[in-house]
This record gives C-alpha cells, structure tokens and sequence, in this order.
C-alpha cells in the first residue's frame, strides 16, 4: 500500500513522535506500506523544518532529512492525468504526488484537502477515499482530525 503524507503528518512522525502516528510507523518499518516523496514535498519539508518555534537545529533536521529518505523512496515522474484542483495551491503537491505514485491513500488533516475530498464526492465517496477519526495526545492547529482518502 501507498501513502502519501502531507507536511503535519511528518511533523507529528519526526518532530512531535506523536503517537497517533505510531501504527504509521510500525507499518512502515514492518514493511506493509511504502511512502513515496517528490521534490517538492522535500522542499517544503526543508522550509518547514526551519521554523523558529521548532527550535531544530541543523545536525536535528539533518538526521530527520535522513529519516525521511530511509522510511520513503522518490517519484520524480510526472504522470499526466487531470486531478481536482485544491482550493490552496501549496497544497496541490500532495494531490500531484498522490497521483504520480499511484498512492492507495493521502493522509493529511489539512483542511483545504479534506474539503476538496467532501466537497467532491460528499457522502457518495468512493471506498478509497473514506474519512476516519484520530485521537492524539495534543491539542491545537497541529493535532490530527481526520484522515482522508483521497
């Protein structure tokens, strides 16, 4: 199975160790799912990682920068195939990463993304694209919600 995460997923992973995340992790390390990553999600990653309130420093986001290339493998191709446009366009690379790995699944708790899910296929969503509530231990903008398939 393919999973494609957005950047609050691999915050929760790499800097939080939030343990929702923890069945995410075993997964991957079991080898049941397999991550896939482009350029430009590693690109917001490195500006995200150096956010002042993270207090990471650059030997810290090294060693995340190599957890993150040995927990997911690249997908530089681009297919052609039309997707729905996201509502907020720093979000669009998840969808085209989504849709260039043929990922089974796109976990995010973003809001622009959940609401395209919704906003597109509402109540009649297909099997793969089902939200599921999260618990976690935090609170705040960067605690999980909902996953949603899309």
């Amino acid at each position: 199975m393919r999973l494609v995460l957005d950047t609050n997923i691999w915050l929760d992973w790499l800097v939080f160790n939030d343990p929702a995340v923890e069945p995410l992790k075993t997964s991957r390390r079991e080898g049941l799912v397999q991550i896939p990553i482009n350029a430009a999600c590693l690109g917001e990653l490195a500006r995200v990682f150096v956010y002042p309130k993270f207090e990471l420093d650059a030997a810290k986001r090294n060693r995340l920068f190599t957890e993150v290339r040995n927990s997911t493998y690249r997908v530089d191709k681009a297919l052609l195939s039309p997707i729905p446009r996201c509502a907020d366009p720093d979000d669009q690379k998840f969808l085209e990463l989504a849709r260039d790995a043929q990922a089974d699944w796109l976990i995010t708790k973003d809001k622009a993304l959940l609401h395209l899910a919704r906003k597109r296929w509402g109540a009649a969503a297909p099997s793969w694209c089902r939200s599921t509530a999260t618990r976690s231990t935090r609170s705040g903008p960067t605690a999980p919600r909902r996953r949603k398939r899309i």
